[in-house]
């Protein structure tokens, strides 16, 4: 029983870990792109702090949509498919009594062990599906609050990250000053926030540390100097 709460709880972990990663990760980035390129284009940090708050709100919104839209995707499906495992119980039970069988015959068992294993587990029609759900499709019953989770969790993590390439811009008025100090804090949170994220996955943690930071800085030295052409251009 221990070893299936932990299960659970290590589950909805990662879960949680792949919400804040996703909306973490493009929170860093977007703002940081938009607010380098419009210091390479405009003379007011009010402007680019406006902007900034705008992408901030429009992003989070639509980062959060998404997880939640995912979060249904996943339970209507495990929902869809959990009906048809029922009306196939019905109709052709013999055929998933085969199903269940053939997964023991895999493991190795005795023709007599699996047959008993078989009559054991369609004597309950909800544990029989339970087992067809997770063994012959590989679904586990998802959270049902999982998609309003997700939501929140990307969305203020887009918000999280955003806040930070964009405060330099409301402390300092000169835009090209206040991306000097936006340069140097995001990159450091980028390459912890990488190094962190990585250990997390399984990663090569300098690894991905500095891949998300250079990923990060190329996104907004892009930014700045394609304003920058524009500007010369416009001039």
């Amino acid at each position: 029983m221990e070893n299936h709460i932990h299960a659970e709880q290590h589950l909805k972990s990662s879960d949680a870990l792949r919400d804040i990663v996703i909306g973490m990760s493009d929170g860093l980035t977007v703002p940081f792109a938009l607010a380098a390129g419009l210091s390479g284009a405009v003379s007011s940090t009010g402007i680019i702090v406006i902007a900034g708050i705008a992408e901030i709100a429009a992003g989070s919104i639509a980062m959060g949509l998404g997880g939640y839209l995912a979060g249904k995707t996943e339970q209507d499906h495990y929902n869809s498919e959990l009906k048809r495992e029922y009306d196939e119980v019905e109709r052709v039970p013999e055929r998933e009594k085969e199903e269940v069988r053939e997964f023991f015959d895999n493991m190795g068992l005795s023709s007599d062990v699996q047959k008993k294993a078989v009559e054991e587990i369609a004597k309950d029609k909800q544990k029989w599906v339970d087992f067809m759900m997770k063994y012959e499709l590989g679904l586990d019953k998802p959270d049902p609050k999982r998609a309003s989770k997700s939501a929140l969790n990307i969305g203020l993590s887009y918000i999280a990250g955003g806040l930070v390439p964009l405060s330099p811009y409301i402390f300092i008025d000169v835009p090209i000053e206040a991306l000097k100090i936006s340069v140097v804090v995001t990159i450091i949170c980028l390459f912890f926030f990488g190094f962190f994220k990585s250990k997390m996955t399984g990663v090569n943690p300098l690894a991905g540390a500095l891949r998300v930071t250079m990923i990060g800085a190329l996104a907004a030295a892009a930014a700045f100097g394609v304003a920058k052409v524009f500007d010369i251009t416009v001039n």
